[in-house]
Order: C-alpha cells, then structure tokens, then sequence
C-alpha cells in the first residue's frame, strides 16, 4: 500500500509528531531501568526470591526484544498509527496492572505485557516520525527523539528511587496510566496513518526465537534453585538452544524473515551485534545488582541509591556528544572498543572496591568510569550498524541491533544474578559482597570480551555512511 503523508505545514503535524514520538519513546525506555532501584521495596512487600526479581527486570526485556521487530511488521501491515495506538494502550493498561498486582507472579505477567506494548510502540515512534517530518528536518527531529530516550534512560534509577520513597514502589508504574491515557487519542487525532511495503508476518520466526530465548533465561534463573544438571533446568537449554537454531534455519529460507541473515554476512554488522549483546549482557547485569547493593549493603533510600548512580547512567550525555564528534575524525571502531573497555576497567574496579562497609567516594571512580564508556558505546555503534547496510535495510538493522542489546540484558540479569546467588545472598552484607564480587568479575570479562572483538573490526572510516560498508557486504565473517 502507499503510503499517506499529511503536509507538514497542516496542523503543525510535524511538531505534534516529534512531542507524541518522543514522549512515547520516552515511557517505554523508562521501563528499563526505573524498576531497579524498586527492587528492594518489591521485595520487602511481595516476597519472593531472587528469581522473582529477576523476571521482574527480564519479562520486559526478554518480551520487548524478541517482539521488536514483529511489532514493527504489524504496523506495516494493519496501519502504523493504529497500531501505535493499540501498543499504547497494552502498554498502559499494563502499566496499571503492574501496579495492581498483588503477587510476584502477577507482577511478572503484568511486566511481560508491558513489553508487548513497548514492543509495539517503539519501532514504530520512528516510522511515525520520519513520515512526518521533512526530510531536510529529521535530523534534529531524531535528535530529540534520541535525547528523550536517553534522558529516560540516564534518570530512571533517580525517578525510580524518588517515586519508591516518597510514594510507593507501585507510583513506578502508575505514572505512565496519565501518559498513556493522554498519547492515544494525540496519536489518533495527530498522526496520519502509513503502511508499510512489505506488510508481512513472520509469525514462525516470532515463535521460533520466542521460544528459545524464554528457554535459555529459564534456565540461567532456575539453574540455581533446581541444580544445573535438573531436567527443567537441562531441558530449557537444549530446548533454547534447538528453537534458536530452528530459528536461524527458518529465517534463511524465510521470504519476508523478521531477522534476515543476510545482514551476518558483513563481517561489521556481525561483530558491533555480538559485542552489543555482551556489552548489555555485562552492563545490565551488573546495574541489576549494583542498584540493590547499594540499599541492602550501603544503607541508602531508593532516591539515595538513584542519585548515587546517576555518575554512571546520566555520563552518557555528557560523553556521547563527544564520542560522536570524535568518530567523525577517526571512525566509530576504535571509539566503541575504548568505550566498551572502560566499561569492563570500571566494572572491574567496582569488584576490587566493595566491601560490606565502604564509603561511597571509594565507589566513586568505578562509577564514573562506567558512565564514560557507555557514553562512548551508545551513538559511535549506532553509526556502526547503519554503516554496514544498504538505506532501505537500515530499519531493520536497528531494529535487529536493538533487539539483540535487549536480548543481551536479559540474559545478563540472569546469568550474573545465577553467579550471585551461586556465590552469595541476601542474608548479609558479607553474603551479599561474597555473591556480588564474582558476578561483577563475570560481567566485566563479558565486556572485556566485547571490547577485544571491536577492536578487531576491520578499520575503515565508518563515517562515510552507508556506502563505505557495502563494498564489504558479501565479505565472509572469517574476512
């Protein structure tokens, strides 16, 4: 179908899509981190254990990643903003659901379904955008997408603490119900409806991919309390690991895949996603636990704890700018691998400096350290994978890229909180470090690991944009 644009000088469509896009975009990377810095209070008044927590975080990543691109094709096939509309409305009611629930189950079911919606909602925030705003516009228009975005990513530890503390844990959910109630009839009465070229589904790959990534973190959960060698646990792998293979062979022969394969063939675009993955596995992981470190062994509130990693999550929009500039001059590789191994340095350092009583000072440095590397991580790879595909792939290169990150934190929480509570718990402040220091040992070799396989890209000026990776494109991955 063709697609339908308004002019942007009627109604001032343009402006009303940058507000709707970036609020929306806003909400959905919030759900990320603001329930973080909750966990302790969620703990404390529904229970559970340390696998309860986990699903807390890794039900929206786990579901907002694999159905990422799924929601994109929906809005392809049956109209961008009605199913923007429709995501935002799943989101919302989850939301409120979230914050109803009265148990850890109905808490974890409510957090999935919140994924959905964010699923839906955020591939298609720049479709929207992009169908709105002149093109000699989208520049800044995505940069304000992109700052909104990030803005909620950098403060959702301090919004979360800040809500947990002078509310309640539940006001972390509550406050999107006002959003949400407020975009979707914005989103139908200012947003002009599109279609897509390619209105398919890959209802097979979505269930393929579904099913192994939910086998795999099932078991990374549950390896610790049933054993490592249990049948559900042993079972969850190998099931994972086949659904995930099935998947691959599927999405080869596929005529519209979600994920297409091809994409692997260029040696870049393979390597920024493996070292994405990691770089989220050993990131997300660790702000999991580092976030309850600090209420459970440092004594602080949840504001406290929020404002106290604000040095790590907030540096990003201090040094992406910079980053980005400085990849201009000498290509985004080699500012993505000094990034990624100032995360695993600032990580490490995080491991060396714990201790059951130690003042936050001391803490201070790995901290910022962090915040630097992520800084330098974020814009350079985003321009990496755009780099690496042709201009009508690179929506569904983001898309996979982002989706992978995603992929990559779940797993993280899971495999680092296994290592955790393998190691230590939450008995003590001494079990607690003791569980702690080697998760965090784990997540900064994952990102060191990251970082050694960005700096073995091959050296090219990425900034020539997407031509200066097509001359590669066919390139064999042992290139």
């Amino acid at each position: 179908m063709t697609e339908h644009r308004r002019q942007p000088a009627q109604s001032g469509s343009a402006a009303w899509a940058i507000v709707i896009t970036s609020v929306a975009g806003f909400i959905t990377a919030l759900d990320n981190l603001i329930v973080t810095t909750a966990l302790p209070s969620i703990r404390k008044d529904l229970g559970g254990g340390l696998e309860d927590l986990e699903w807390t975080v890794s039900a929206y990543t786990l579901t907002f990643a694999v159905l990422l691109m799924f929601g994109a094709s929906l809005g392809d096939r049956f109209g961008r903003r009605r199913l923007f509309a429709v995501g935002l409305a799943i989101f919302t009611a989850a939301s409120a659901a979230a914050a109803l629930a009265p148990g850890m189950s109905e808490l974890i079911a409510a957090r999935a379904a919140q994924g959905v919606g964010a699923a839906i909602v955020t591939p298609l925030t720049l479709t929207l955008l992009s169908a709105a705003v002149p093109a000699e516009r989208r520049g800044a228009a995505f940069g304000i997408w992109g700052a909104a975005s990030g803005i909620a990513v950098a403060t959702g530890p301090l919004i979360g603490g800040t809500l947990t503390q002078h509310l309640s844990w539940q006001w972390i959910f509550w406050v999107n119900v006002p959003i949400g109630l407020a975009l979707i009839p914005l989103a139908l009465l200012r947003l002009d409806e599109s279609h897509g070229p390619h209105p398919s589904l890959d209802l097979v790959g979505t269930v393929l991919v579904s099913g192994g990534l939910f086998g795999i973190v099932y078991a990374l959960v549950r390896g610790n309390a049933d054993g490592w060698t249990s049948t559900p646990v042993l079972g969850g792998f190998f099931a994972g690991a086949a659904l995930l293979i099935g998947f691959v062979l599927y999405e080869l022969r596929a005529k519209h895949p979600m994920l297409p394969m091809r994409l692997f063939r260029h040696r870049s675009f393979s390597t920024i996603n493996i070292a994405s993955l990691l770089m989220f596995l050993g990131m997300f992981g660790a702000i999991f636990l580092l976030s309850q470190y600090l209420q459970t062994v440092g004594g602080y509130s949840p504001m406290q704890a929020g404002v106290r990693m604000l040095p790590w999550t907030a540096m990003p929009m201090i040094a992406g700018p910079l980053a980005g500039v400085l990849s201009d001059r000498i290509g985004g590789g080699p500012v993505v691998a000094v990034g990624m191994a100032l995360n695993a340095v600032g990580l490490g350092l995080w491991a060396l400096a714990v201790e059951p009583q130690v003042a936050y000072t001391h803490l201070l440095p790995a901290l910022i350290v962090c915040g630097i590397g992520m800084g330098m991580f974020f814009a350079p790879s985003a321009n990496l994978v755009m780099s690496t595909v042709r201009p009508e792939e690179q929506g569904i290169a983001s898309g996979a890229n982002n989706a992978i990150r995603e992929v990559g934190g779940a797993i993280g929480v899971a495999s680092l909180a296994a290592v955790f509570s393998a190691q230590g718990g939450y008995g003590s402040a001494s079990l607690f470090v003791d569980g702690l220091v080697p998760a965090l040992w784990v997540g900064a070799g994952a990102v060191g690991v990251a970082a050694a396989l960005a700096f073995l890209m091959p050296r090219r000026r990425e900034g020539h944009g997407p031509a200066a990776g097509l001359a590669a494109e066919d390139a064999p991955l042992a290139a």
